[in-house]
């Protein structure tokens, strides 16, 4: 399986058959401008779409057979879980509602966390279950901050997390940089220093660490 970050909350994945899933693609220039990655060049059988905001949600840059899914339900042979949450801490009533995606791809398991507001519940948590690979937002303002993603990331405990949703030069918006996040983790951090890498059930870390991906757009 390759993992690509394309850029805020967007990863291509792609399994070792070439089944390709897109998760919460921006619209280019959205926002007047405050998201400037470049258009997502990927052809999807799968996108995954945790909300209905224009920097999580543009299928209209994608052509050909391809499903779209907002909710729960299987897609070109792949089980597609939504875990209902929020965008926020006050139960949705500041920015709405975000579905976490729970899916397996070549017997690895994923979690995307959308545009997550809130620090995650024990019944959450035990909804979600064993994750490989957490995609997990960390920029504040939107979602949870460096600090709430620090307390996520615990109680997943995942494989290998992936930070999303910061601040880069092609991100307007008033987010958290990547550094503070990693800041006292630094132990944990694998730069990738590219945009994709590729990985197997067998490959998978013994114990929690931190990939980071270069935007590939």
């Amino acid at each position: 399986m390759k993992v690509k970050w394309n850029g805020h909350a967007s990863f291509t994945i792609t399994s070792a058959d070439g089944m390709v899933i897109i998760t919460d693609p921006y619209e280019p220039e959205g926002f007047g401008g405050a998201i400037s990655y470049s258009p997502i060049s990927d052809t999807p059988d799968v996108v995954t779409v945790s909300h209905d905001h224009a920097d999580h949600n543009y299928v209209d840059g994608f052509s050909g057979d391809f499903v779209v899914v907002r909710d729960s339900g299987t897609a070109k042979g792949i089980d597609f879980k939504a875990i209902a949450a929020y965008h926020d801490d006050s139960g949705g009533s500041e920015r709405g509602d975000n579905n976490i995606f729970v899916f397996t791809v070549d017997g690895i398991r994923i979690c995307h966390l959308g545009d997550l507001g809130h620090i995650l519940s024990p019944d959450l948590v035990k909804e979600i279950g064993r994750v490989d690979i957490l995609l997990i937002p960390i920029g504040g303002t939107f979602t949870i901050d460096p600090d709430g993603a620090s307390h996520v990331m615990k109680d997943l405990n995942p494989r290998i997390l992936m930070p999303m949703h910061y601040k880069t030069e092609k991100c307007g918006f008033p987010l958290a940089a990547l550094a503070d996040f990693l800041y006292g983790k630094e132990d944990m951090v694998v730069n990738v220093k590219a945009s994709e890498t590729e990985i197997t059930a067998d490959s998978l870390p013994s114990k929690l660490e931190i990939w980071v991906l270069i935007h590939a757009n």
